[in-house]
């Protein structure tokens, strides 16, 4: 049976989340709520937000969405969950494109092949760098899985380059431009002896779509174009796991993230 669940958000996962956008184009699932008693709850993932839901989960609340989180462990706050059976689902910048559980298969796929993954992530000139660095690595990790020997080479006001590499021993480019010379996006393009990946993920602030482009011996293949927002995707995949009571598995993914960022040097 589907609901109407109540949405309370705190003001900076709000203007990030672009919550209010976000419920109003689906009147039948959300609803906003001023009262902390709301079913679902919105905050920030700034630094302690697993804290912050976990305390949430203790008020009661059956879902949350956590705008943009910050690499954190999980554990403690995926037990909680499991405890409680509150969905807890991550409104990522790229990690959450409805294109993504595509783009992983194709990834991963075709992984233990791989030469090199090159990424490039584009956000507008002055944005924080850490940030840009946490949400490049979340896009990445999400089609990759876990990568080994993260290391910041250089970064600056400009942006950062970073190194790592795949399980298979390729080596990986991440690059951070900041820069209103070029959209903001995340590309990735993976190579392999006969073909490869090539993805671009767009802002998530509207619903224009991604690219997935798969090329081997017998040509090229664009895979389904998807006209949603990240944001809406996500909150989409919300509403699925509160009509279902079941717990997503957003934190165990998030571990990932988490597990690579340990790495860094």
């Amino acid at each position: 049976m589907s609901h109407t669940y109540t949405v309370n958000a705190a003001p900076g996962a709000q203007v990030a989340g672009a919550v209010g956008l976000v419920v109003a184009s689906l009147p039948e699932s959300f609803s906003p709520a001023a009262e902390a008693k709301a079913h679902v709850h919105v905050i920030s993932g700034q630094p302690r937000w697993t804290t912050e839901a976990a305390t949430a989960i203790d008020g009661g609340a059956r879902g949350i969405v956590v705008v943009n989180p910050a690499p954190e462990n999980t554990d403690s706050l995926a037990a909680a969950a499991e405890r409680s059976n509150t969905a807890v689902v991550l409104d990522q910048r790229w990690a959450s494109n409805p294109a993504m559980p595509a783009a992983e298969d194709a990834v991963r796929s075709l992984a233990g092949r791989a030469a090199m993954l090159d990424t490039v992530a584009t956000a507008p000139a002055g944005t924080n760098s850490g940030e840009l660095l946490a949400d490049h690595l979340a896009g990445v990790v999400r089609v990759t899985g876990p990568l080994d020997g993260l290391r910041v080479l250089h970064r600056g006001p400009r942006g950062y380059t970073a190194t790592a590499v795949l399980a298979n021993g390729a080596p990986v480019a991440l690059q951070g431009i900041l820069s209103d010379a070029r959209p903001s996006s995340l590309q990735l393009s993976m190579l392999v002896d006969d073909g490869g990946v090539d993805l671009t993920l767009p802002e998530p602030s509207a619903a224009w779509p991604a690219r997935v482009k798969v090329t081997g011996p017998h040509g090229e293949l664009l895979l389904p174009t998807l006209y949603e927002s990240a944001h809406r995707a996500t909150w989409r995949r919300l509403k699925e796991h509160l009509d279902a009571g079941t717990v997503p598995s957003d934190l165990r993914h998030f571990a990932e993230l988490t597990e690579s960022v340990s790495t860094l040097t």
